[in-house]
């Protein structure tokens, strides 16, 4: 019996653990929606005027000190595609070039 309490509490451990982790992940939407909800009550929004303000507010985009910075390949590839893009690349071509310029 107590060979069984072991494993049974190290797998109480890993459910609370994985709930941490989820909670976490949320916390950025759910500040969001605090300040959303912060500035319908100052400005005195009820209703469907409520509604529709919370629904702009919460889709809008992160300001930007909150916009995530691009990786250097993520940059590159932003490049990449501009430069295909502005060359009106499509097709076969359009993939060589950018499997070329995603090399360099």
């Amino acid at each position: 019996m107590k060979m069984l309490r072991i494993p049974l509490l190290m797998m109480g451990l890993l459910l609370c653990s994985q709930g941490f982790a989820a909670t976490a992940a949320q916390t950025a939407q759910q500040q969001k929606m605090t300040t959303c909800n912060a500035e319908a009550k100052t400005s005195g929004k009820t209703g469907d005027d409520r509604k529709a303000f919370m629904s702009t507010c919460l889709k809008a985009a992160p300001a930007a000190n909150d916009a995530k910075t691009l990786t250097p390949q993520q940059q590159k590839m932003k490049d990449c595609n501009a430069t295909a893009k502005t060359q009106a690349l499509t097709g076969d071509a359009r993939k060589t070039f950018m499997s070329t310029c995603l090399k360099k």
